[in-house]
């Protein structure tokens, strides 16, 4: 009898074991859960043609892509509460990437146009630009856009500076996948000159092209740039254009605007 009441107690004990064991490995399984799903940070994708300087392009030294719109994305992801994350795109690759969620929007020096303006949603301008022309240095034939009639002109594809190129008579267009080839033809004698945006071509004669190239004519085409969203998403457009006013105020458009052309936001 008492054999049987102490098998007893130790069955029972055996069982009170188990079930605070699994009441504290259910408990221990709840909170571990809770401390391993910590506030979900919001990552901004922003798409941009990284071999487009001073605008964006890749470090050599770290491979980070950085310039003027990733800056400026930056301040405005900040001031947002999101993270930036660029993905490298193809300019005429970008639209296309917005419109199929690849990216949730797109920062590379576009222009805001009425035929960009029916696919895309864009955020108040960000920067004024315009066209401008690139000879080689001995060239003093070329002087004017009117003198590009029947020449050879290299430009980005994709690009505003392409659309104008084009609508030159008898012009010979060659388009290149990044700025920076087409320059190259032009030093390697294969385009009498380059038509792209103002200060992509003075950044490329800052940094080494003035030796072997120059700026000729007037800026052609007062133009603005805009970041722009997928047309469904007008909430992120004026959620954008809320930030880049409010960095504006605060002094964080000028720091990254002097940070890449050297002088103070008109």
């Amino acid at each position: 009898m008492l054999k049987g009441v102490h098998t007893m107690s130790r069955k029972s004990m055996s069982f009170i074991i188990l079930t605070l064991f699994v009441l504290t490995v259910g408990l221990t399984g709840c909170g571990g859960s809770q401390q391993a799903q910590p506030a979900a940070v919001k990552v901004l994708k922003v798409g941009a043609e990284a071999t487009f300087p001073p605008f964006e392009f890749q470090d050599e030294k770290s491979k980070d892509y950085v310039g003027f719109d990733v800056d400026l994305m930056k301040a405005i992801g900040k001031q947002m509460g999101t993270e930036v994350q660029i993905v490298n795109t193809a300019f005429d690759g970008l639209i296309p990437a917005l419109e199929g969620g690849q990216i949730d929007v797109i920062a590379s020096a576009m222009t805001i146009t009425d035929e960009r303006s029916k696919k895309v949603n864009f955020s108040k301008p960000y920067y004024k630009s315009g066209l401008s022309i690139i000879v080689k240095a001995d060239n003093n034939a070329i002087k004017t856009f009117k003198d590009l009639e029947g020449k050879r002109i290299a430009v980005q594809i994709g690009t505003t500076g392409a659309e104008e190129a084009k609508k030159i008579k008898d012009a010979k267009v060659r388009e290149f996948n990044s700025a920076s080839e087409a320059f190259l033809e032009l030093k390697a004698g294969g385009a009498d000159a380059v038509v792209n945006d103002l200060p992509v071509n003075e950044y490329y004669l800052t940094k080494g092209g003035s030796k072997d190239a120059k700026l000729v004519g007037e800026v052609l085409n007062a133009e603005e740039y805009g970041v722009a969203v997928a047309k469904k998403n007008t909430e992120l457009a004026g959620k954008i254009s809320k930030a880049l006013d409010e960095i504006k105020q605060n002094g964080e458009y000028a720091k990254v605007y002097e940070k890449w052309f050297g002088k103070k936001p008109q």
